[in-house]
């Protein structure tokens, strides 16, 4: 009989608890929603290092709230830590949620922040637009951090990828093939350049400790492999093809030939690749880059072509030995390699006929 009563009392005392948290519920949703069903527009301004709880009592003081308990209840159960500063157009018919998110320093930093892909295979040039774009770095100034010698020198202290091989006066943008390609979230109004390299810097070293100890071992330095990997990249389009071409090139500097890499050609007269074709004179120019003439016989650029992704940087770690002296993409972008001129000229002279041959 005691058992009986206990379960009542139970039962009464869960459904008044039940009734009392749907009764607080209703009466918080109540109070937090918007004081008017109409748009009454209201110019808000708050003064800098005005706390969240006390903006409430001119939230009040503007009619834009309806209690100024249940708004500070609202501030601690969203953990509203900070508001931002500045003049803003509220409205009577927006709730505490639309407010606050509109005041607030989580809703200007959303609205702030830009995200940014750089992707793989890209150049300086491209990357300096993308930034120049979505942030208020211009193009002038990211290039200007790049040439600050000075600024480089406290790079290569801080990144153990980084060696005095980035000050060579021939290479045309100081970090070209160091800079990590990945997607990037930046608050655009207030990123400096150095920030922005620093961040994909710290990211480059990310992808690179994994190689470190096969770098070592390679036979080449780290900046050969990215230079190396930016080559392959542009080259190729699947990493078996990367890694075959990477084994070309070693056999070419091996023999002592140029490696020939049109990609190089274009880096080196500043085009970029579709954009039109070569004029004799870039062609044959020597500069730095350009591996066609036969002064650059049995080396490579000065320095990286673009930003490789590390799927490029294996191919150069695990690169192919094979015989090979010559490759050749079709159109598809499928890859054909051979051993000598003569039969790399027959393969030519089959994709043509084919239809395969790719054309600007």
């Amino acid at each position: 009989m005691k058992l009986k009563l206990w379960i009542k009392i139970l039962i009464i005392v869960v459904a008044t608890l039940i009734v009392l948290f749907l009764g607080a519920l209703i009466l918080y949703e109540s109070n937090i929603s918007a004081v008017s069903s109409k748009s009454v527009p209201v110019e808000f301004k708050i003064e800098k290092g005005t706390t969240p709880n006390g903006v409430i009592p001119k939230l009040k003081d503007k009619d834009l709230i309806k209690s100024e308990f249940f708004a500070k209840i609202y501030v601690k159960l969203n953990g509203v830590s900070s508001i931002h500063e500045g003049v803003y157009e509220l409205n009577k018919n927006m709730n505490l949620k639309e407010i606050f998110e509109t005041i607030s320093d989580i809703k200007n930093k959303k609205a702030n922040t830009s995200t940014i892909t750089f992707h793989e295979g890209k150049n300086m040039r491209s990357y300096a637009k993308l930034i120049a774009d979505n942030t208020k770095v211009t193009e002038e100034e990211f290039f200007n951090t790049l040439n600050d010698k000075e600024y480089l020198k406290t790079l290569i202290n801080d990144y153990w990828f980084l060696s005095e091989e980035i000050l060579n006066d021939s290479i045309y943008y100081s970090l070209e093939g160091y800079l990590a390609p990945d997607t990037y979230e930046f608050m655009k109004d207030e990123v400096t350049a150095k920030e922005i390299i620093k961040t994909l810097l710290d990211q480059e070293s990310k992808v690179l400790d994994k190689y470190k100890d096969k770098i070592s071992s390679s036979g080449f330095n780290l900046h050969e492999v990215l230079t190396l990997a930016s080559i392959a990249e542009l080259e190729g389009n699947e990493l078996n093809d990367r890694k075959n071409i990477v084994g070309v090139f070693i056999n070419r500097m091996n023999s002592n030939i140029p490696l020939g890499s049109d990609v190089t050609t274009y880096y080196g007269a500043k085009v970029n690749m579709g954009e039109r074709d070569l004029y004799q004179a870039e062609i044959v120019d020597e500069n730095a880059y350009n591996t066609r003439p036969y002064s650059s016989a049995g080396r490579l650029p000065v320095g990286p072509i673009c930003n490789p992704s590390s799927e490029a940087i294996d191919a150069v770690i695990n690169y192919t030995p094979n015989s090979y002296f010559y490759f050749v993409a079709d159109k598809n972008g499928d890859m054909y390699f051979a051993e000598t001129e003569d039969e790399h000229t027959d393969i030519i002279d089959e994709l043509k006929e084919k239809g395969l041959w790719y054309e600007y």
